[in-house]
């Protein structure tokens, strides 16, 4: 009878004991040590922004004059990099002024990074840019180089302007953007205003 009972016991704490090595396991298996990139990820210091801005309506000034004004729900600054640049990831609102500080340009995009070293602007994702005269230049990435005073793109080009659709692939521009060129046209489509 007490036999049969310390086997019972014995069983009980074989059972409790399996149950708790097993536990172990499991626990111990599921801390997998990190992956090489989590940990380069970690810790490089370059990907690591060194100011971060959150609802950032700014204004450069040349001379006390205006040049540029722009509108970003996050900016995010990167000094540590080989080549430092600034990252709007979630979007751009860029105003150009003239001498007489009157709008020359703007431009939009949902995203856009500026390379610091290289004064240029690389903006991308649904990028619209419209001019004095009211043309709507659409592309999908176009760069604006400050230092050339231009803006090009190689990517497919749409321009409405009040009597026409160009479309076409590859175009440059002055930073005004009135004075351009799609480099392929693809199609010309004109606008017929009718009046009632």
């Amino acid at each position: 009878m007490k036999t049969e009972y310390f086997f019972t016991s014995l069983k009980k704490v074989t059972k409790a004991g399996s149950i708790a090595i097993l536990s172990a396991i499991v626990a111990l298996s599921s801390c997998k040590p990190n992956k090489p990139e989590e940990i380069k990820e970690l810790t490089n210091r370059e990907e690591l922004p060194s100011l971060t801005i959150e609802d950032l309506t700014t204004t450069i000034t040349d001379s006390g004059r205006i040049k540029y004004r722009f509108m970003t729900p996050e900016m995010k600054q990167f000094d540590k990099r080989e080549k430092p640049a600034i990252e709007f990831n979630k979007g751009l609102h860029l105003i150009v002024f003239n001498r007489e500080e009157e709008i020359d340009a703007q431009i939009k995009c949902k995203q856009a990074i500026y390379h610091q070293s290289d004064e240029l602007w690389e903006l991308s994702n649904d990028v619209e840019a419209v001019n004095t005269t009211g043309d709507v230049i659409n592309t999908e990435l176009l760069f604006w180089n400050i230092k050339k005073k231009t803006i090009y793109s190689d990517k497919f080009i749409k321009i409405t302007t009040q009597t026409e659709i160009i479309t076409g692939y590859g175009f440059e521009s002055d930073e005004k953007m009135e004075n351009y060129k799609i480099k392929n046209i693809s199609g010309i489509l004109s606008i017929n205003e009718t009046t009632d």
